[in-house]
Parts: structure tokens; sequence; C-alpha cells
């Protein structure tokens, strides 16, 4: 059996999202767009599909007008919870008051993609219907605060004439940008002059699953589609920030470039690193960014696994080394049957735990070897194939794999460097101390790749070409082979 921690969804169906966009907090990501005149300001829909990467530690912005600070207060926003929360809030602040719905929920699964639909329609004569949010299909009904109706025939800052507008972060006349986005965002539809609903952008499969459609309706002159098809970064049909809308309302573009564009979607969600489990039994948490795929393990114990868990089939990832400074630290790889109790940061001393240190040594159950392999260090990439139907694990350094290794080799497992159990759930991922830091590419890179391999399936963006059999984390991938 093959899983994502935490019970993320994995979205089939008949239609396919392409791309996403990856924000990264430690940086100004973000897209702008400065509204014109709108086909009807007191009607707007935003809907998207998110993947958080940052659990709690304050808000996070998906899309924002700007917040014009003074008297009165103004300014919209879509955006996660304060402090160390993670409830999804919609708040207007218009002359002077504030209009919020700010979910009893939290959304703190950083494996799964959340479809997010708000709506605002200031002519609906049901007061509580002015504003609405979705999330997944459903309609958010409990509260963590209690909101105030949106006023009869009032003007939101959002889809207002002359107001910047950006996905990703949120923007203050006085203070700049703030509480940026960490994580991905796909499909992003801004809807002018229409209070729609979700069944507009998505629907529920014959799993009962919810799925992403495609939207057949109209946008409204200031409606925006980004789809993060393009690569640039101009205000232009080949940007990322294009606008396939048809109204060519194309997005400026802020720190953000090429590697940013990602195949992980909710209708082929990749493993990252989770930002839950990371440092689970160690004594601190890695640092993560870059969408969960970059890992800074300081200079404490700390342990980082992946999102994705399989049990069966043949995979392979890389990891780009970016500072080696101890021998300490390394390749890891940990059976999930082991225990939480057990995910050491210190893998090796696990009974089933297995690493493969920057000195070339592996290491399990306490054990230490050092006829393995060669010393790896910094711009290193570090390739391991794992092959949990004959139940072997490779590793290879610049697509040298070490002691002759065979990834092909079957049950015969040349140049293995362990053997392991075959059918059990085994996650991938680095640990241990003494600031190894590295970016982890499980199909989505965040590295330059010199030369780009996919996997025979067609999925992933590697710098060397997986072996024959082995594919990319991903739900497609697992769905037929986990």
């Amino acid at each position: 059996m093959a899983f994502l921690i935490g019970g993320a969804n994995s979205a089939v169906s008949g239609y396919d999202i392409d791309n996403s966009c990856r924000f990264d907090d430690a940086g100004d990501n973000n897209l702008l767009f400065q509204m014109g005149t709108p086909t009807d300001g007191k009607k707007h829909t935003v809907s998207c599909w998110v993947k958080k990467s940052r659990i709690g530690g304050g808000s996070q912005n998906i899309f924002t007008a700007e917040q014009e600070e003074g008297s009165p207060y103004d300014g919209s926003g879509v955006y996660f919870g304060g402090g160390a929360n993670d409830y999804l809030t919609y708040n207007h602040a218009t002359g002077g008051s504030s209009y919020t719905l700010t979910s009893a929920a939290q959304y703190r699964d950083p494996s799964a993609w959340y479809h997010v639909v708000c709506h605002t329609d200031s002519t609906d004569g049901t007061a509580a219907d002015r504003m609405k949010m979705y999330v997944n299909g459903e309609r958010v009904t409990a509260f963590s605060n209690t909101p105030s109706d949106f006023p009869e025939d009032g003007l939101p800052n959002m889809n207002m004439s002359g107001e910047n507008h950006r996905i990703g972060v949120n923007e203050t006349n006085d203070n700049g940008l703030s509480a940026p986005w960490d994580g991905y965002i796909s499909e992003f539809y801004f809807i002018d002059g229409q209070a729609l609903t979700p069944s507009s952008f998505g629907e529920t499969n014959d799993d009962g699953i919810w799925v992403p459609k495609d939207f057949a309706g109209t946008y409204g002159d200031n409606g925006i589609r980004c789809e993060f098809k393009g690569t640039g970064t101009n205000a232009d049909a080949s940007g990322i920030g294009a606008d396939t809308s048809g109204n060519t309302n194309h997005l400026t573009v802020t720190d953000l470039t090429a590697v940013d564009m990602c195949t992980d979607t909710p209708t082929n969600n990749f493993a990252t690193i989770n930002s839950v489990w990371a440092g689970l039994s160690a004594r601190v948490a890695p640092t993560l960014s870059e969408g969960n795929t970059q890992v800074d393990h300081g200079s404490t114990d700390s342990g980082a696994w992946s999102t994705i868990i399989p049990a069966n089939g043949k995979w392979y990832a890389e990891f780009k080394a970016t500072n080696t400074s101890s021998n300490t630290m390394g390749i890891a790889v940990q059976n999930l049957i082991d225990g939480e109790a057990n995910w050491r940061a210190d893998t090796y001393q696990n009974a089933k735990g297995y690493m493969f240190f920057m000195t070339g040594n592996t290491g399990t159950n306490g054990g230490y070897t050092t006829s393995y392999g060669s010393a790896w260090s910094d711009d290193d990439i570090i390739g391991t194939a794992m092959d949990l139907t004959n139940g072997k694990l490779y590793f290879a350094i610049n697509n040298t794999w070490q002691d002759s290794g065979d990834p092909t080799s079957g049950a015969t497992g040349t140049g293995a460097a362990f053997s392991i159990d075959a059918g059990d759930s085994h996650a991938l991922g680095s640990a241990y101390k003494s600031d190894l830091r590295g970016q982890w590419n499980f199909g989505n890179p965040t590295f330059a790749i010199s030369s780009g391999n996919a996997d025979a399936n067609g999925y992933g963006n590697f710098e060397y070409a997986p072996p024959s059999g082995y594919y990319a984390l991903c739900t497609k991938n697992l769905a037929e082979y986990g």
C-alpha cells in the first residue's frame, strides 16, 4: 500500500492540470495586477488550488487587494490564519469596518492540495450569503469568529478600479509587502461580476473525491486565469503570470523564475519533505524552504522525511548537496514499520533505518561500514533508487552507482547498499546534523537542470535519467505501481 502522510487527496479526473507555481516565504514572490474598471464591482469570485508548505508560524496570503492603512482602513484578502493557526480567512475591510469569515477548521496537511473558492455578492438579499467561502467543494459554515454581514450593495476593495491585487503576498501602502504565501498555487481564477460556486471549477468523481474541471464560463473585464505554463518574467503571454482567460490581463512577476514552475498539481501530486513530520523524534526540526524541497539540518540532530511513503514499486529521487561540512550526516531511508518512536535523526542506529553518509560509508542498526562508496561533497547530486519489489537500495554520486551497483539487477541486487524489507512502507529523506544542507528533487527541482530527464511515464524533471523501471514519487505513478 502506498500513501501520503496526513491522508492527502490524490485527485484523479478527466481534466488534467499541468502546472503550478512554487512560492517561498523567504522572498517577495508574487504576481501583481492593477484592476481596471470592473464589469460589476459588487460581485467577484476567487478560485484556486493550493498546497501548503509551512504549517503555522503566521499568516500566509493567497490573494489580496491592497490594504490602505489610515482612516478609514480598506483592503481585502484570502489567506490562512494568524499566529500559529491555519484557519482559512476571507476578509473585506471598507469604510472603517471589517467583514471577515474565519473557518473553525484548520488546514494543516502539507501533502494535500486544497481547492479554495471565495465569492462576494453584495446584491444578495440574504445578508449572510453576501460573502461565502468553500474548501474542496463544501461551503464553510462553521467559523472561529462571529461574522458580520457585508453591507448591501457595498463595494469591496477586491475588484476595485486602480487597486493593486497580488497573488502570493499582502500589500499595504505604508508597510510594503508582508505575510507571503509558502507553498504551491495552481489553476488560479479571478472572476469579475459573478459570484460562482465551486461547481464551476470542480466536481466529485466516481470515488467521491473533489477534483478539478475546466472552467467553461465567462470572466468579466477584470477576469484572470493563471495556468502557470509560461516561464518568462515579463507581464506577457509567455510570462509566469500570463493570463489565459482571453482578457490579456497579464500579471507582473516579482522574485519568481522558470525553476518555480512545477508539475506538482492537484491531478498529479508529487512528494516533498513533510513539514509536520520533519524532525520527528529528533531534537529539532530542520529548516525547510522552496516548497519543502530545500533542507537545512543546522548544527543539531534533525530528520526530514518525504510526504509519499511507498510500499511497492521502484522509485527514484535526487538530492543536491549544498553544504557538507561534516561526516555525520547523509541520505536516509526509513521503514515506517519501525514506528514513530524510532524515527530518530541518527537513522542508521535504527533497526530499519538506512543511511548513506557523505564520507561514502553506510550504516544501519548501529552498524557502520567503510567499504561501500566514494565521499560526496558540495554540488554533488546523490541519486537514490529504492526497489521495494526486490527489497534493495542503491545510491549514486553524479550518476555513478556506488560499488558498481546495478538498480536493474532485480533480486540479484548487484552492488546494492542495503537489502530492505519488500512490501513495507519506506520514506526517503536526509538526516543527522552538522550543517547538512541540500535540495531534494522528487521531480520538481529547485536547482537548475542541465539536461532534463523524465521517467518512462514522462513525469518528473531530473538531472540524470532514472534507471529503467524506476519512477518519480507522484500520485499518477503510485496509482500504477504503488
